[in-house]
């Protein structure tokens, strides 16, 4: 039984976004509990409301956020968390993680964390296949990151290409895996 597992969800900035729901339900099936952290960008594409509805937990967005009581919610999450699972990962987040870099709460609680980490990233082909993002991805798999995806798929740009969100099916799989 999964029930006690406790996963962060990240969400970035990603047209892909809407496919957390789909992430939160199939999570929540299998007895886990799911706290979304939401990027700024995040919120350009899916609402803070619609997550916290569908995981039944508050969605963790601005780093400085008044607290009902002193927590910093990113080590709080950071130390109780079983996994994080960022997905869709932006080219941005990648970036920011593979620099060490912690400006917000989801960037911040993943450096934090001592649970595995899995990155989905999704992006325009152009962006996932620049020798940039080939270097941070590949820094982040050498520290222990596990890269799920992307997969070939109708790209926003009306391209079919690199760089669509890998299959819910798939990214629930792998949590489980890690979780079991």
């Amino acid at each position: 039984m999964v029930k006690s597992k406790q996963i962060i969800l990240g969400v970035t900035g990603s047209i892909a976004a809407y496919k957390a729901c789909e992430i939160i339900n199939q999570l929540k099936k299998r007895r886990c509990n799911v706290t979304c952290v939401l990027t700024k960008e995040a919120e350009e594409f899916i609402t803070p409301l619609t997550l916290q509805t569908l995981s039944g937990n508050q969605v963790i967005r601005g780093m400085f956020s008044l607290p009902q009581e002193f927590n910093p919610a990113h080590i709080c999450l950071a130390r109780q968390a079983k996994l994080v699972l960022i997905a869709p990962a932006s080219a941005n987040i990648i970036a920011k993680l593979a620099a060490g870099l912690a400006d917000d709460t989801l960037s911040a609680l993943t450096l934090s964390t001592r649970a595995p980490v899995i990155l989905c990233p999704a992006m325009n082909e152009r962006m996932f296949t620049h020798k940039i993002t080939q270097e941070n991805i590949a820094r982040l798999k050498k520290i222990g990151y596990r890269i799920l995806g992307p997969i070939k798929g109708h790209l926003v740009c009306g391209d079919q290409g690199l760089g669509h969100l890998a299959d819910v099916a798939d990214i629930v799989r792998e949590a489980m895996k890690i979780l079991h």
